[in-house]
């Protein structure tokens, strides 16, 4: 997945398989219908491009399709991440953080949470 930015659909379709894998096309059909209102067909299409870009694994087994996921979830996270730095704050972790605390206040336990990790950061450089 290295230099590839997910989709919102596969986003989607990744965070199901996340949570249950493997799962069969027709589960996974009813799963995208139940949340994001797809029909069948646009997850089958989704699921046929997913494939062949190697984000999802699938094999025929007796009379269904399963499907198990081909990245793990923290590679895609991480991948999306760096993407969305790049992007919005130019790389910045600063401008980021600066943005963050300042468009609301942030609570005890998430400046906590903050701090910890940044002295694991500075730990392991």
């Amino acid at each position: 997945m290295p230099g590839q930015n997910l989709t919102n659909s596969e986003w989607y379709i990744l965070d199901s398989l996340w949570e249950q894998s493997p799962m069969t096309v027709m589960e996974l059909a009813a799963a995208m219908e139940g949340r994001v209102g797809w029909a069948k067909s646009t997850t089958l299409t989704v699921l046929s491009r997913m494939e062949a870009k190697g984000l999802i694994r699938c094999c025929v087994q007796g009379r269904s399709k399963q499907c198990w996921p081909a990245v793990e979830r923290r590679q895609a996270a991480r991948q999306e991440t760096r993407s969305f730095l790049d992007r919005v704050y130019r790389g910045s972790v600063g401008l980021m953080l600066s943005a963050m605390t300042d468009s609301r206040e942030l609570s005890r336990e998430e400046i906590a949470q903050l701090y910890d990790i940044l002295r694991r950061a500075e730990e392991e450089t």
